[in-house]
């Protein structure tokens, strides 16, 4: 049982790190694991708090996700054609498809992808390369501090569940 517990605390570190790396799984992991314990242990009223915290913090990631992007563009006077560049940015980048970064793979397209893509939407309708920067930098500042909180939301429900399970795997 310990194996399973220690293969399900590195499911959930992968989770975690997914909570911070753009289109990685985060907390559906973390959510995986806790339900695979569930049926580990046989009874899932010993892992209640946990589950209802990562559902929570799912929840919570989604809702993150949405508005930090969209503050972040707000807040840097971008538009509609600018957030949608910076999701097409980032789709290409993921799949390496960026003519201009023909190195560094998926993570450095997921980096730079989304400002190129927002800088391109955003100057495709206003026509202005500063304010074009500008939003794109915007969109992918709020982008990167809705990345942080996520990680903080999941290394939390990852904290609840080793406190909550761990004597039933080390009895003190």
């Amino acid at each position: 049982m310990q194996i399973t517990y220690w293969l399900l605390i590195a499911l959930m570190i992968l989770g975690v790190i997914g909570a911070v790396v753009p289109a990685l799984p985060g907390a559906s992991l973390i959510l995986i694991a806790i339900i695979i314990w569930g049926f580990v242990k046989g009874s899932f009223a010993a892992i209640s708090v946990p589950l209802i915290v990562t559902a929570f913090v799912l929840l919570l990631s989604i809702g993150v996700d949405f508005f930090a992007g969209y503050i972040g563009a707000k807040q840097a006077g971008a538009s509609k054609w600018g957030q949608i560049g910076a999701v097409v940015g980032l789709l290409l980048g993921f799949f390496g498809l960026l003519p201009a970064l023909p190195f560094g793979g998926p993570l450095v397209g997921l980096l730079f992808g989304p400002l190129l893509g927002a800088i391109i939407g955003e100057f495709i309708f206003r026509r202005d390369l500063w304010v074009s920067v500008k939003a794109g930098i915007g969109i992918i500042a709020g982008t990167l501090i809705g990345n942080l909180i996520q990680g903080v939301l999941a290394i939390a429900a990852v904290v609840v569940f080793l406190v909550t399970t761990w004597s039933q795997v080390f009895p003190t």
